[in-house]
């Protein structure tokens, strides 16, 4: 049996990979896929947790996570899609659609 604080541990680390991914990358899919990083390690939390404790709690938190990030990453992608048309690149800061 694997001990909670090594689910705990792969979870942080998993969360500080994707923040940093966030943080310093600039593509667009990149930044996503980070964002994707960081929700499949809540997902871990979240189960360890729900092991831990012996409760189903966790299982039906980590379902929704799952689909708010299908949604996250349709949605994501349709906009990247659009903006790629208008400017054929993926580069967050080469996108100044919103600036006056």
């Amino acid at each position: 049996m694997v001990p909670l604080s090594h689910y705990l541990i792969l979870s942080a680390t998993l969360f500080s990979i994707g923040v940093l991914g966030v943080l310093i990358r600039r593509n667009a899919i990149v930044v996503f896929m980070c964002i994707e990083i960081m929700l499949n390690a809540v997902n871990i939390s979240l189960i360890a947790f729900d092991r831990h404790l012996n409760h189903h709690d966790g299982q039906i938190f980590s379902f929704m996570v799952m689909c708010v990030a299908a949604a996250e990453v349709s949605v994501g992608l349709a906009i990247v899609i659009a903006l790629y048309r208008n400017k054929p690149t993926v580069n967050l800061d080469e996108f100044n659609l919103m600036k006056w």
